[in-house]
């Protein structure tokens, strides 16, 4: 049975959004790059699986993405919410630590979806997500600013490659610091997944702010 694969399936976000499918009776597949933290997030109401793997790797990435359809098949949705958090101005970092931020924060997005979205298009359904954030850069955070731009730019390049085709990609900007009990709890945000999942083609939107204003 096709169900959920949640990259950067931490807590916070990631395991919110594990959780809201597995409401729904989704099998989910776990990737992320600590083990141990997998092993906590659990949801009994649907089969979960767990693999390890950075998302910077590709082949790590890859092998886990099919190790998932092994088990579940072609996935009905992906979710990209792996991402490197870290405040920098512009010259803090070097050419070198820029492209890691870059190889987490777009890189592993592009490998995911270059790796599910052809199969999802040639079944004729799908849905690939990006978690975004930073609607407006912002000076201490460099990299982060450039890799949200860079998802960004690239669910728009998925709907023009793969929406024709039935794929439904979109992006969730979390304009917000993430907190249990705040307007930025993740288990609220997750609904946001839910719903670009389940919209109907004719009322797909490529992106969800959620922001208090």
């Amino acid at each position: 049975m096709p169900g959920a694969v949640v990259i950067g399936a931490g807590p916070g976000i990631g395991r919110a959004v594990a959780r809201r499918f597995a409401r729904e009776g989704m099998p989910v597949a776990l990737v992320g790059r600590n083990a141990g933290k997998l092993a906590e997030i659990g949801e009994a109401a649907a089969p979960v699986v767990r693999l390890a793997a950075d998302a910077a790797d590709e082949t790590a990435l890859r092998g886990a993405l099919d190790a998932a359809a092994a088990e579940f098949g072609v996935p009905d949705v992906v979710v990209y919410n792996a991402a490197l958090v870290r405040p920098d101005r512009i010259g803090e970092l070097s050419a070198r630590e820029q492209l890691d931020a870059w190889a987490v924060n777009v890189g592993g997005a592009l490998t995911a979806a270059a790796h599910v979205a052809p199969d999802m298009a040639r079944r004729g359904s799908g849905t690939f997500i990006v978690t975004g954030g930073m609607p407006e850069p912002k000076p201490e955070y460099v990299s982060l600013s450039l890799g949200k731009a860079g998802v960004r730019t690239l669910v728009t390049l998925l709907d023009q490659e793969y929406g024709p085709s039935g794929v439904h990609a979109a992006s969730v900007t979390v304009a917000g610091p993430v907190a249990a009990g705040t307007f930025f709890d993740p288990e609220r945000i997750a609904e946001h997944y839910w719903r670009l999942h389940v919209q109907p083609r004719d009322e797909w939107q490529r992106e969800i702010v959620h922001t208090p204003a």
